[in-house]
C-alpha cells in the first residue's frame, strides 16, 4: 500500500488525507464527498462540521428527477 511505503520513509499521510477531505467538504456537500471517495456519510459530516462547511442546507438525493406531481410552468406567449 502506498501510504505504508510513504510512512516507512518518514512522510506522514493521515494529516494530508484529512486536510484534503476537509477541503473537499468546504467545496461540495459532505454526502457528495462521501459517495465520491467511498467514505461513510457520518465521517464526512463530522469533517464538514469541523471545517466550518456551509452546506448544511443541502438536500441529499437524486436531483435529476422531478418531484411527484410536478410539471413545468407553461410559458404565456400572448
Amino acid at each position: 500500500m502506498l501510504a505504508a511505503l510513504l510512512n516507512d520513509i518518514g512522510i506522514p499521510t493521515t494529516a494530508g488525507r484529512t486536510a484534503a477531505i476537509r477541503q473537499h467538504v468546504l467545496e461540495m456537500p459532505a454526502p457528495v464527498v462521501a459517495e465520491a471517495l467511498s467514505y461513510h456519510r457520518v465521517t464526512t459530516a463530522k469533517l464538514a462540521a469541523q471545517a466550518g462547511s456551509n452546506w448544511t442546507r443541502y438536500a441529499a438525493g437524486d436531483h435529476l428527477r422531478s418531484p411527484s406531481g410536478w410539471a413545468p410552468r407553461q410559458a404565456d406567449h400572448s
